[in-house]
Order: structure tokens, then C-alpha cells, then sequence
């Protein structure tokens, strides 16, 4: 009798872990929201318009739309170490091209391509010789860095001729800026074909149940190859743009957005029931990253810093995602 007083009935232990899952999804919105405040009366300017504009389109963009190509890696149950080097790779070949007298359209499509190469040989190294994407994407890393060396005399920026310089970073269409527009593009682009495509559900079965997948019957390796090109061309995006930004490229820059891409789609999982990766989730975490490196930057933190108080937020929104999975 007494244990069946103290026992949950079958509906209480069915309603039990849905009641767990809601509370998991509100530690990062509560954690944002904190945040959001604090700086707000801490931080001189924070909620200024010409801040957030700035964080926006100077900080989220370009984070976002790799992080996005991120996302589609860690979705798969891998990690692409190589986002960078497919950045700088775009970057490279787009003004390369704008100031050989080549049309902008074409330079567009062809740094496209020179971006998502990286992501072809990460294809061919994971799919073809079945290595680790960690080992594979960071031999790419290593690779796409002595190769970026060789072809800018030692690590020279390469500027935009002033007669070339397009501006697409501070274009608008229909009043909203090009870059984030071109983030809302993506977003729905790969969010879409991850939470409702057929090739969604196979990068998460690839990501959650690899061998069952395998025995099934699914590509395997053609779902892996896909994904990694693109996240490739994600980074693509980002890499035309930061040249138009700063109307050049700069050698091995794309290496910077790296570790933040991967604590945004981790942070991102949070909001998931099933602590997937989705791109929702991991536009969030990058807001969460950028607003915490500003209203640290505004404060008078210095860089070193405001890293370490990043690294802790991330930490802190892990550790409560996974001490809720554990409780009973």
C-alpha cells in the first residue's frame, strides 16, 4: 500500500517527461532574457538603435549563415572543422574575379563554387574513404590554410579595386538589408529541409542512429557527402559577403567564426526536445553569443574576457540542459 501511494500512475509517468522537455526548452529563452536585461541597465548605449543595428548587421550575419551550415554537420552526427576555409576559399576566388574585370554575377557563382569545393573534399574524404569528419574537415582546415598562404604571398590581404566594389553588404531589398535578408533565406532553406524533408529525416537518423540507418538501407554515404557540400555553400554566402564588408579578403579570416559557429548550434539544441540541432535553435544561440560579447565589449570588458564569460554562458545553458535530462 505504501508503495503504491508514492508510485507515479501510468498517465502521471506519461506526463512526466513532456513536463521535463518544456522546462529544458525555457533555460535558454530564461537565460536571454536575463542577459538581455542586464546589459540593458548595465550597458551604456546598449539598446541604442545605432548598437543593435550594428550588432545585427556587423556581428549576427555573418556568424548566423555559418553557424546554419553548422547546424546540417552536427545534425548528421559529425562536425565540420573546415567552415572557414570554405569562407576564405569564396572570398578569395569572389574578388579575384571582380578585379580581373569580371561581371558580378559570374564572381557571385564562381566563388560559390570555389567555396563548396572544400566541402567536395570533405565529401570525398567522409563518404569515399570513410574517415571521421573531425579528422577529415581538420585536415581540410590544415590543407586550406598552407594553400591560402601560397596563393596571398605569405598571408597579404587582397583588396577590391575601388572601381569594383560592389557594396552588396549594404544593399536593401524591399527595405530590409540584403544580409539579413539572405540570413532569412537560408534559415528557412535548411530549416525546412532538415525538420520536414525526406533528406532531413536522413541526416537525423545519420545523426541519432548511424548503424540503424546504415542497415536500413538509407545512402548513408550519399546523405554525408550532401551535407557536408552544404555546409559548404553556407559558408560560401558568408564568405562573398564578409568580402564585400571590408572590400577585400584577408587570409585564413573565416578561421574566427569557428568556435562560436559550434557553441551556437550546441546552445541551440536546448530549445529542442530531443536536443537536436536546428536552425532555430541556433540562430538563438548566435543572437545570444553576439549580444553577450557587445554588452560585454560596452561594459569595459576586454577580449580575453568577454571570452571567458562567453565560454562560461555556454556552459552554464549545457549544464542545465543535461542535469535536466538526468533527473527522474
Amino acid at each position: 500500500m505504501g508503495d503504491t501511494l508514492v508510485q507515479p500512475s501510468q498517465r502521471q509517468r506519461a506526463w512526466l517527461p513532456r513536463e521535463r522537455a518544456g522546462w529544458l526548452r525555457l533555460v535558454l529563452p530564461t537565460l536571454f532574457l536575463l542577459t538581455l536585461g542586464f546589459f540593458a541597465v548595465a550597458a551604456p548605449g546598449f539598446l541604442s538603435s545605432g548598437n543593435l543595428s550594428s550588432l545585427l548587421l556587423n556581428n549576427f550575419v555573418l556568424l548566423a549563415i555559418v553557424a546554419i551550415g553548422m547546424t546540417l554537420a552536427i545534425a548528421a552526427g559529425g562536425i565540420d572543422l573546415s567552415v572557414g576555409t570554405a569562407l576564405d576559399f569564396a572570398a578569395l576566388a569572389f574578388v579575384v574575379l571582380l578585379n580581373g574585370g569580371y561581371g558580378l554575377p559570374l564572381a557571385i557563382v564562381l566563388g560559390l563554387l570555389a567555396g563548396s569545393l572544400a566541402g567536395a573534399f570533405n565529401a570525398a574524404l567522409i563518404a569515399g574513404l570513410r574517415i571521421s569528419p573531425f579528422l577529415a574537415t581538420l585536415g581540410t582546415l590544415f590543407i586550406g590554410t598552407s594553400v591560402q598562404q601560397l596563393l596571398s604571398d605569405g598571408g597579404q590581404p587582397i583588396y577590391l579595386a575601388g572601381d569594383v566594389r560592389p557594396g552588396l553588404a549594404s544593399e536593401r531589398l524591399w527595405g530590409i538589408p540584403l544580409p539579413l535578408l539572405l540570413v532569412a533565406l537560408l534559415a528557412l532553406a535548411y530549416g525546412l529541409t532538415l525538420a520536414r524533408g525526406r533528406f532531413g529525416r536522413q541526416v537525423l537518423a545519420l545523426g541519432e542512429q548511424p548503424r540503424v540507418a546504415r542497415y536500413s538501407g538509407l545512402a548513408v554515404r550519399r546523405t554525408a557527402a550532401l551535407v557536408f557540400i552544404a555546409c559548404a555553400l553556407a559558408c560560401a554566402f558568408a564568405g562573398i559577403l564578409l568580402a564585400t564588408t571590408v572590400n577585400a579578403y584577408v587570409p585564413m579570416s573565416g578561421n574566427a567564426f569557428l568556435l562560436n559557429a559550434i557553441g551556437a548550434v550546441f546552445i541551440g539544441t536546448t530549445l529542442s526536445r530531443h536536443a537536436r540541432a536546428n536552425v532555430l535553435g541556433t540562430l538563438v544561440g548566435v543572437l545570444f553569443l553576439n549580444i553577450t560579447a557587445n554588452g560585454l565589449l560596452l561594459i569595459g570588458w576586454n577580449f580575453y574576457w568577454q571570452q571567458v564569460a562567453t565560454g562560461a554562458l555556454i556552459l552554464l545553458v549545457l549544464a542545465f540542459s543535461y542535469l535536466g535530462r538526468r533527473l527522474p
